[in-house]
C-alpha cells in the first residue's frame, strides 16, 4: 500500500514539473570592444592657470563582464582604456602634452530585454550606469608639469547588443562619462559634478555563455 502510494505521488511530481514552464536561465555576456571618444572637456587650475579646451576624436578600447538575470535587471563591470587622449586639442589653446591617457573602470546597474528570448538569435537593447574610477594622465613635453589624476567618476548610457546565436553577437554601445568632486574636502562631504567629462562610442563582439 505504501508502495502503491509512493508510486502515485512520484508520478504526480514528475508530471507537474514536465508541464511548468521551463525558468529562463540567466546570462553572462563578456564583450570586448573599440571605438572612439568625442566631446571631451577638461579644467585644469594647478600650476597652469585657469585652462579649458575641448580634445579631439580618440581611439578607446577596453572590455565589459556583465551579468544578466532571467528579468530585465543585471550588473556590469566595464574597463576602457584611451591613449592619446589630450593630445593634438581643436580649442583656441596652444596647449601641448606629451603622452597621455585615460583610463575608466565602472561598476553599473544593467537594465535589458531580450527579445528572442535568450537562446539563439534575437536582440537586448539596454540601458546603463553607475560609478567607479576615471584615471588621467598627462606627461609635458617640456617637463615642466605632469598631471595624474585619480577620480571618481559617474557613467550612463545604453545599448544595443544583437545575437546570431546561443553565444555569438555585436553590440554598440554609446555613454557618457563626468568625474566628480567634492566641494569640503575639509568639512562635509558634498560631492558634485567635476570639470572632466566626455563621450564614448563603441562597437564589440559579446560572448553570450
Amino acid at each position: 500500500m505504501a508502495l502503491r502510494k509512493f508510486a502515485i505521488a512520484s508520478a504526480l511530481v514528475l508530471m507537474a514539473s514536465a508541464a511548468a514552464p521551463a525558468r529562463a536561465s540567466a546570462d553572462w555576456l563578456f564583450t570586448p570592444y573599440i571605438g572612439m571618444n568625442w566631446g571631451g572637456t577638461a579644467g585644469f587650475t594647478d600650476s597652469l592657470g585657469d585652462f579649458e579646451d575641448k580634445f579631439e576624436q580618440r581611439m578607446n578600447f577596453g572590455a565589459s563582464l556583465s551579468w544578466m538575470g532571467a528579468g530585465a535587471l543585471g550588473f556590469e563591470v566595464d574597463f576602457g582604456y584611451s591613449p592619446n587622449f589630450f593630445e593634438n586639442t581643436t580649442g583656441d589653446s596652444n596647449f601641448q602634452v606629451g603622452d597621455s591617457n585615460v583610463t575608466t573602470l565602472m561598476a553599473n546597474l544593467k537594465v535589458g530585454a531580450p527579445f528572442g528570448g535568450q537562446h539563439g538569435g534575437g536582440i537586448r537593447p539596454y540601458a546603463s550606469g553607475g560609478l567607479g574610477l576615471i584615471k588621467s594622465r598627462i606627461d609635458d613635453p617640456d617637463q615642466l608639469f605632469d598631471v595624474s589624476s585619480n577620480d571618481w567618476g559617474l557613467n550612463v548610457g545604453g545599448g544595443v547588443a544583437g545575437f546570431f546565436s546561443d553565444n555569438l553577437g555585436v553590440q554598440g554601445d554609446v555613454r557618457y562619462f563626468r568625474s566628480l568632486q567634492d566641494n569640503e574636502p575639509d568639512n562635509e562631504f558634498d560631492v558634485a559634478l567635476g570639470s572632466f567629462s566626455f563621450w564614448r562610442g563603441t562597437v564589440g563582439v559579446v560572448f553570450r555563455f
